[in-house]
């Protein structure tokens, strides 16, 4: 073989690897976009980013604290319900929420997002306390405290302004805990089938924190979500070990909810 022809065979060698490695990984990220739970049935997870997320559920379609434009929700349905927490920007986007609620859609969020809110929003605005229900869409709504801890003025998040959410339907429970430390609200949910528990210091608390939370209230699937802090990503595989090392019951689901910081 000459010196030539053996040029063009790595090359060829060279540009297939590179290929393949690209298809997978795309690959991977396209899987990553539409996650079912399958161990429970008709609960189905698009991650998004940090604290945004798609779930299709009972034939409806919710967004949790949409941000990132209409091209974050490029390819998914208009949702029916969407679930607002706090006044960060990474939850409350007045850009994003005028592109995607619809005449039909029903927005949920505290007095707070209200508050910030100049523009008036299409469709429904139910408006929430910590503590108080509605039924809205097909689904029973709860708004849970969250909250850091200790409590202090110039916390982060105070008792009280934001939501923490728990939605009921089709005899299943889930929990989307909000920007919130491990605290007694949470710990004494009961019941629970999914919850996506927040992990992010200074803002929320640290997967051990997390952990400790997570194995009293004892969901049957908990998901990490909003886990970048100050210092990059959370550790969510240790979260994952510190969960099932007591309580293997417990599915730990691990999502990609930045896949451009982690791949």
């Amino acid at each position: 073989m000459n010196k030539g022809l053996a040029i063009v065979i790595v090359i060829i060698f060279i540009i297939g690897v590179v290929f393949v490695f690209r298809s997978t990984n795309n690959t991977m990220k396209e899987n990553n976009t539409d996650i079912n739970i399958q161990s429970e049935g008709d609960i189905q997870v698009v991650p998004i980013e940090h604290a945004t997320m798609v779930l299709k559920w009972a034939g409806k379609v919710i967004y949790t604290d949409p941000t990132g434009g209409a091209e974050a929700f490029a390819g998914e349905p208009v949702p029916d319900l969407i679930l607002i927490t706090d006044i960060h920007g990474d939850h409350l986007d007045r850009v994003t929420l005028l592109v995607v609620v619809k005449e039909n859609t029903i927005v949920v969020m505290p007095q707070a997002v209200a508050d910030e809110l100049e523009e008036k929003l299409p469709g429904v605005t139910v408006i929430l306390k910590n503590g108080e229900k509605t039924n809205q869409a097909g689904f029973l709504i709860e708004a849970i405290p969250m909250y850091n801890l200790p409590e202090k003025i110039d916390a982060y998040h105070t008792k009280g302004r934001g939501n923490g959410y728990v939605l009921e339907a089709t005899g299943k429970r889930v929990y989307i805990s909000g920007d919130t430390a491990g605290i007694p609200e949470m710990r004494s949910l009961k019941n629970i089938d999914f919850a996506f528990v927040s992990m992010n210091l200074p803002f929320t608390m640290d997967v051990e924190e997390a952990a400790d939370a997570v194995l009293e209230f004892k969901p049957k699937v908990v998901t990490p979500y909003h886990y970048r802090g100050q210092n990059g990503l959370s550790d969510t595989k240790k979260f994952r070990d510190l969960v099932n090392a007591l309580d293997p019951n417990i599915t730990v689901d691990l999502m990609d909810f930045y896949p451009e910081e982690s791949n």
